[in-house]
């Protein structure tokens, strides 16, 4: 049996030659290329922050100097201003659209000779949502048939379910209301000063809503109405401008609140126009008139 020999042994690998050491210029190669870098980034932070600082420069040479406001800029400034904003309603106005969907026209149809009718024209303000509503009483009185007009335009039959001859008040109640009827708001005439604004919505000569503005010229005044041949008292004086057609309408005051209800006008000569002192009897004593407190 024969036995394997190894064969001889292999020759040893030499070990790695060592780099040799950078040269002395290499050395200086690369540590001025790595100042250069450094010096690069330095130049273009400089060359930045000069062309920031030259910006802000140019910047303030070129814009306008400040300028020194005097009172007259302000004041033109102020009036320029006032005059672009659009002017508030007056209160007249807001009296006015506060009132008017409770205001009403009332037509009676009375008897004429000959067996026809007419149509007596007068104003009336609605105190309830169920249609009752407030009017003079020479309005209706001998009516043979009462129509209200609403302020949308709804016609309606009313009959008269109470009456005041000693304030020529009447108390009507329409057969039909429109659905969205609103109610006047009522405050007490106790508040009224002489000197304060008061205005008359109603249907002068047939001309329907019209508002006329004035002031109450006295309180607690006397007057013996030459419709009725009542004598009146404890009555409103006011010198907005009332004429046949406004009878039976509200004085309201310049929150669009119910203060008094018309009923006269002053004038000591036979023509029926106003001449500057119309008469209201007080809110109170027409709420009475309907059977409930004016509150």
């Amino acid at each position: 049996m024969m036995r394997n020999r190894s064969g001889p042994p292999g020759r040893p690998q030499p070990p790695p030659q060592p780099e040799p050491p950078p040269s002395g210029v290499t050395t200086a190669r690369r540590r001025l290329s790595a100042m250069m870098g450094r010096l690069r980034n330095v130049l273009l932070v400089g060359a930045g922050t000069v062309v920031a600082l030259a910006a802000m420069l140019l910047y303030d040479t070129t814009r306008p100097p400040p300028q020194n406001l005097t009172q007259r800029d302000i004041d033109a400034a102020v009036e320029r201003t006032l005059a672009s904003a659009t002017p508030a309603p007056s209160y007249q106005s807001q009296a006015y659209h506060i009132i008017l969907p409770s205001v009403v026209r009332v037509v009676a149809l009375v008897p004429k000779a000959g067996g026809t009718s007419e149509g007596a024209l007068g104003t009336g303000v609605v105190i309830d949502e169920s249609g009752v509503i407030l009017t003079n009483l020479h309005i209706v009185k001998n009516a043979v048939e009462i129509q209200v007009v609403f302020a949308d335009g709804t016609r309606s039959k009313a009959q008269v379910i109470a009456t005041q001859p000693e304030n020529d008040l009447a108390v009507l109640r329409a057969d039909e209301t429109p659905d969205d009827l609103v109610a006047a708001t009522l405050t007490s005439s106790a508040t009224l000063r002489v000197g304060d604004e008061v205005m008359a919505v109603g249907n002068p000569f047939g001309v329907s809503n019209s508002l006329t503005s004035g002031v109450v010229s006295g309180l607690e005044r006397t007057f013996k109405s030459p419709k009725t041949g009542e004598t009146m008292t404890g009555l409103v004086q006011f010198d907005a401008a009332v004429n046949p057609g406004n009878s039976g309408g509200p004085l309201v005051n310049r929150n669009g609140e119910v203060v008094g209800i018309v009923t006269a006008l002053l004038n000591p000569t036979d023509q029926e126009v106003f001449i500057g002192i119309g008469f209201a009897v007080p809110i109170e004593s027409a709420a009475t008139a309907a059977g409930s407190p004016w509150y």
